[in-house]
């Protein structure tokens, strides 16, 4: 079980960057409960004049506490990824570079972009998204997309390690995310979403309501040798937009 925490504050910029979406090289159960919370932080004390210049910004960021057997689990995984298939596999280059294929597919998905996804998501997965995006309203089309800045959390979930029976090996990894969306979606119907208000600018000014959606991307490499090193997305969910 995964306990979510929303805290807000002000979002350091990330020093982590990564150079392609392609995820060479470097490229994961459920969490059942999240409680939200909203406010100002600031730190040190200003002069009125100083504060209408500068007024506080309002983040939200997501502290996950996972689940003890399925983090040990998963280490177990890495551990034998790294001494069996590539033993410069990091989780955490993983996990960046999953959150940045995660933002772009999404976007394309939000825009009907298939043609697009070609070489990022496997071929049959390509023509189910085709038929099931094409008949989404708009809004639910517009809240797949998830901007960079508002991917709240991601953790790793299931990973697999497994052969068919041409002796072919593969590596699978599950990854969920949590992002905001401003996308005007119905009450009803929304189960397992939750709703809170932004404040915008200062405590007297116009608030934004946003929606906290799910949604699990699986990334699959085949590690037979001379196949090229390419991550590929076999698996995509929205929570209550593409199920």
């Amino acid at each position: 079980m995964v306990s979510l925490l929303f805290r807000c504050y002000s979002r350091l910029p990330s020093a982590v960057t990564l150079t392609r979406f392609g995820l060479h090289q470097n490229l994961g159960r459920k969490p059942q409960r999240c409680v939200a919370r909203t406010g100002n932080l600031t730190a040190g004390r200003s002069y009125s004049s100083e504060r209408d210049q500068n007024p506080p910004k309002q983040k939200v960021v997501v502290v996950g506490i996972p689940n003890p057997f399925i983090w040990f689990r998963t280490r177990i995984y890495y551990f034998l990824i790294r001494t069996y298939f590539d033993r410069d596999f990091s989780i955490e280059e993983f996990t960046e570079g999953a959150k940045q294929a995660f933002s772009h597919v999404s976007r394309l998905l939000s825009q009907c972009q298939f043609q697009a996804l070609e070489g990022l998501v496997a071929k049959d997965l390509i023509g189910k998204l085709e038929e099931k995006c094409g008949s989404l309203p708009s809004d639910f089309q517009k809240a797949l997309s998830a901007d960079p800045d508002e991917i709240m959390y991601t953790t790793p979930g299931d990973v697999g390690i497994f052969y068919d029976t041409n002796g072919r090996k593969f590596v699978s990894i599950l990854m969920r995310f949590w992002y905001l969306t401003s996308a005007r979606l119905p009450d009803d119907g929304m189960e397992g979403t939750r709703v809170f208000k932004v404040a915008i600018g200062d405590g007297d000014g116009e608030t934004e309501t946003k929606r906290l959606l799910t949604a699990i991307y699986e990334f699959q490499r085949e590690f037979t040798k001379g196949v090229p090193p390419d991550w590929t997305i076999t698996r995509i969910e929205h929570s209550k937009l593409l199920d």
